[in-house]
């Protein structure tokens, strides 16, 4: 399903893909020095790569938590990086108009989990055409997520995936049950791994989302041992300077040395 994706590359290499990005598109200068730095390791490990980018974040705790430097904007750069690096892109949508507008920019369309469930967000996502990535919502089972994805089946768009992000365990962690891989896979989809959100502490008294990115390459071999289609990592330059969840990102430095290492895991297992 993923040839269906425009400008996805080394999809022949029997690799995962990889979904990876900054958090959220804070300016063009940034977002493209990310961007690259992904492309040039995954060029370098044909490893399929689609550049994610949020426009806007709507889901923050605090009323004065960024939100985005304007959606029209934010989707122009990573429209740009699409076209001048020569890859796929995917970004966040909220609403039935997001849907509408984010289709005229990127090439996948991704739910966010808390949204899993909203019936006219999906079907307004499915009507765009473009591929849909819908997380499983962490108050969900793996197996409740195949009516998530009949929901953009039966309205006419087979250009589905599903991303596990871990699952609540208590109020401030999440854990992740890596039976949920092959049981979402039963769907005939593509499944893919979120590793940094995975390892996110939400709901903690400041208001800001802690996380442990000390456990990021625990996760992620894991994730690719058990037969993950793809991963997901949002990674940035600075993630102490980043102006969304940094507290759980991949500082870039870190990626080349670990998608190597995954690739040796996904070797030994094929």
């Amino acid at each position: 399903m993923i040839n269906n994706i425009p400008k996805i590359k080394y999809t022949d290499k029997n690799n995962f893909f990889l979904l990876a990005g900054p958090c959220a598109i804070e300016g063009e200068e940034i977002a493209f020095e990310i961007a690259k730095k992904i492309k040039e390791i995954t060029d370098k490990l044909h490893i399929p790569f689609i550049f994610k980018g949020s426009f806007k974040k709507a889901n923050r705790s605090r009323l004065d938590s960024f939100t985005g430097i304007g959606d029209v904007k934010a989707l122009e750069i990573i429209a740009k990086i699409s076209k001048e690096l020569n890859v796929p892109t995917v970004t966040d949508i909220h609403t039935e108009k997001d849907a509408e507008l984010a289709a005229k920019y990127v090439d996948v369309l991704q739910i966010p989990a808390f949204l899993c469930r909203q019936t006219d967000l999906l079907v307004a996502a499915a009507k765009t055409g473009k591929v849909v990535n819908i997380k499983k919502g962490q108050f969900l089972s793996a197996e409740s997520m195949k009516f998530a994805v009949d929901k953009v089946t039966q309205s006419g768009n087979n250009n589905v995936m599903l991303t596990d992000r871990g699952t609540m365990f208590g109020y401030h962690d999440l854990i992740v049950d890596y039976r949920a891989i092959p049981e979402m896979q039963k769907n005939n989809v593509p499944v893919i791994l979120d590793i940094t959100h995975s390892l996110q502490q939400p709901n903690q008294s400041s208001g800001v989302t802690g996380g442990k990115p000390e456990l990021i390459e625990t996760i992620a071999k894991a994730g690719i041992a058990v037969g993950v289609d793809g991963i997901f990592i949002e990674t940035h330059t600075n993630p102490a300077q980043a102006k969304s969840d940094g507290a759980n990102m991949l500082d870039i430095k870190y990626l080349e040395s670990l998608l190597t290492k995954l690739v040796d895991i996904r070797k030994a297992i094929l």
